[in-house]
């Protein structure tokens, strides 16, 4: 699936509207618009078209491609885009195995990559790269806040996650803070439908609660699943698991659930009602944590852009680490490792009317930076 899209259809830009560009501009967007992990793509991809569009500037344009969640597809992808689209920036990957493939490659030949979502640890410390940025947060991040919170809640938690970097960066986040005993640490796998042998072993574990990481289509089935065994532990999780491009599928299974996150639309800011706002104009639905780290990936590409030439690599990255955006997410910088800096707080699954959303319980981390940062020297 390929779409070109040129900027310039309305003019609401929180950064960088009025801004000429020192040169034009060309951006790949990779991501999962296809199968089980669809809906986390099409919530990137919408909410970077949203604040490409509110910039209204006709010197950006955006090359967009469906990697189907495989990673020799997304390398193909983005082989092509650096090659033949003569792309300057790429973005876009949701899935961790698919950014380990494909970002070193871009940024060997020169390419920035601007992450929306994926965060491996293996690039945010001694493996990272003065052209590699990431809007998003580092994959341990949002479960290191999880494990921070459950101390307070349980003495014993059963951990589960996908078998692929993310998946291991989150389990190593939650105990990194979490103090209590992990009775069962349980890696599942990528793609996976079945959970009757995970759930099984939750019911026999001893376990308070459960914290899971498992996004897209594969936290819809568990979800499901779990709420048909009748095993009443709780469940908890990061964000990913219960971001709002999953919660109708998994339906009234979800409420109640806590899960850390670094926005909900409840914030009460400017910029967060603003974003909310022209989301919901847009594609008549509530944004996700995808839309809105998409949303300020694209705000960081055109306030640098403004600033600097693409084609000059210093200058153009010298101009992302001013960060110079109003985020949705409140306080927002880069580490010197290119992560964010930011709050991440405590949500919980509740129902507005019909519509299942998250509303926010408390701060769990003022200005939290990664663990890896001090390992990275480029």
């Amino acid at each position: 699936m390929k779409k070109i899209v040129a900027a310039g259809l309305f003019g609401l830009s929180l950064s960088a509207s009025g801004l000429a560009m020192a040169e034009p501009v060309k951006i790949g967007m990779i991501t999962t618009l296809s199968g089980g992990g669809a809906g986390l793509g099409i919530d990137t991809r919408d909410g970077f078209m949203l604040a490409i569009e509110q910039a209204g500037n006709d010197e950006i344009e955006v090359v967009i491609e469906d990697d189907g969640q495989k990673p020799e597809l997304a390398v193909q992808i983005a082989d092509k885009m650096i090659q033949s689209d003569q792309v300057d920036i790429l973005t876009g990957i949701v899935w961790s195995n698919l950014a380990m493939a494909v970002v070193p490659s871009a940024t060997a030949q020169g390419k920035f990559y601007v992450s929306t979502n994926a965060a491996p640890a293996a690039l945010a410390g001694a493996n990272c790269h003065p052209m590699y940025f990431n809007a998003a947060y580092q994959n341990d991040n949002l479960h290191e806040a999880a494990g921070e919170y459950a101390n307070g809640q349980y003495e014993k938690m059963f951990i589960m996650a996908p078998n692929y970097p993310a998946g291991q960066d989150s389990l190593t986040g939650f105990k990194r803070y979490f103090k209590g005993e992990v009775t069962n640490e349980v890696y599942t796998q990528v793609g996976q439908t079945d959970y009757a042998a995970e759930i099984a072993q939750i019911r026999d574990s001893g376990a308070e609660a459960v914290f899971m990481f498992l996004p897209g289509g594969m936290g819809i089935a568990f979800m499901k699943q779990y709420a048909q065994s009748g095993v009443d532990i709780p469940v908890t999780g990061p964000g990913f698991s219960f971001s709002q491009d999953v919660l109708p599928a998994i339906g009234d299974a979800a409420l109640g659930v806590k899960n850390s996150g670094q926005w909900a639309p409840d914030f009460d800011n400017e910029a967060s009602k603003a974003f909310l706002a022209a989301f919901q104009e847009k594609y008549d639905r509530l944004p996700s944590i995808y839309a809105v780290q998409a949303y300020d990936a694209a705000q960081l590409i055109l306030s640098a852009a403004a600033k600097a030439d693409v084609k000059d690599a210093d200058a153009f990255a010298a101009a992302m680490m001013e960060a110079d955006i109003q985020s949705p997410r409140g306080d927002f910088s880069f580490n010197t490792n290119r992560h964010p800096i930011q709050d991440i707080y405590m949500m919980e699954v509740v129902k507005d009317g019909d519509v299942l959303t998250n509303a926010t319980v408390e701060k769990v981390f003022d200005d939290h930076g990664d663990a890896y940062a001090e390992q990275c020297t480029q």
